[in-house]
């Protein structure tokens, strides 16, 4: 009929009522109010560089400095300072306040620093996969992207022996990612931003666990471009502190979780190390709190669903 219009079906489909206004209780270990995943992203090496053959340079990092044609060499040292010096910074920080989080891996980088999945996995972190390179799985025709997600699989057990449960895209996934996700034997992704619990959705007949995650409680807004707003260690431990309240008194009655990100090239420079210092002193002294890996509250998440 003119003039109707027929819905297609969402390669992307949304649900955006969610728990609504009843979201179940989680019943965190030790009846904690707040579960706290901190995240530790370790990226160096895999930023688009046409010094590793790569079809462009990664334009925007501390700086916006969209350089073409030739190697940027400024952008492979911002990104170096992660391994060299920043991941070490960050695990004295984790170790001290004994906090385990997931760290995750973009593939290529632990080919070139095998010995940072190593590192990670002795010290009781978990190991997850942050896709090969640095980039985003939108434009990806699904063999390729298949390809991609075994490629950063082997780099990661490969270089540990223990191969990732957990995924994380940077940027946007594409209308396949979870699905393949799911028939390549991954426990949980947390390709989603929309809640401050986890779920459980049913993708290629398998269960598969979404944990939920943020940005504004992620120290990428320390770096150049228009999503910059962090200046100092200050504003990102203020912000960590105040999701974190909130969450906390919340939990009284409405337990949920928070997830915070750090990069080692950032949160890991003197200057901003102390915003992570500023925000553990906080939660690990007010109690209540559940620290944990996102390995562990997928599974939690999982068993409590699943309970009869």
């Amino acid at each position: 009929m003119l003039g109707v219009m027929t819905e297609q079906p969402s390669l992307y489909p949304r649900d955006l009522k969610g728990y609504g206004g009843h979201p179940p209780n989680p019943n965190w270990p030790g009846g904690a109010r707040v579960a706290v995943s901190i995240v530790v992203a370790e990226e160096a090496g895999s930023e688009l560089s046409l010094a590793d053959g790569d079809e462009r340079n990664e334009s925007v990092y501390e700086i916006v400095e969209p350089i073409e044609n030739v190697p940027n060499s400024c952008l492979a040292s911002h990104f170096d300072y992660e391994t060299r010096v920043g991941h070490w910074r960050v695990m004295r920080v984790l170790e001290r306040f004994g906090v385990q989080a997931t760290v995750t891996c973009a593939g290529r980088t632990i080919e070139k620093a095998p010995w940072l999945a190593q590192d990670i996995t002795a010290r009781g972190h978990e190991i997850s996969a942050h896709s090969y390179r640095w980039e985003g799985h939108s434009h990806m025709e699904e063999a390729h992207e298949r390809a991609i997600i075994q490629k950063t699989i082997d780099a990661i057990e490969g270089a540990c022996g223990q191969r990732p449960l957990g995924w994380h895209t940077k940027g946007a996934p594409s209308p396949n990612t979870r699905r393949l996700l799911a028939e390549m034997g991954f426990l949980y992704d947390s390709d989603a931003f929309d809640d401050d619990l986890p779920r459980i959705q049913q993708v290629a007949g398998r269960d598969l666990v979404i944990v939920p995650y943020a940005f504004d409680t992620n120290d990428m807004r320390f770096q150049g471009g228009p999503q910059g707003k962090f200046l100092t260690a200050d504003h990102f431990a203020q912000v960590c502190i105040d999701a974190f309240d909130t969450l906390w008194e919340e939990g009284e009655t409405q337990p949920a979780m928070m997830s915070i990100g750090v990069h080692s090239r950032f949160s890991g420079r003197p200057s901003r190390i102390r915003g992570l210092i500023k925000f553990l002193e906080h939660a690990t002294g007010r109690g209540d709190a559940w620290f944990a890996r996102r390995v562990d509250i997928a599974q939690h998440w999982r068993q409590r669903m699943q309970a009869p």
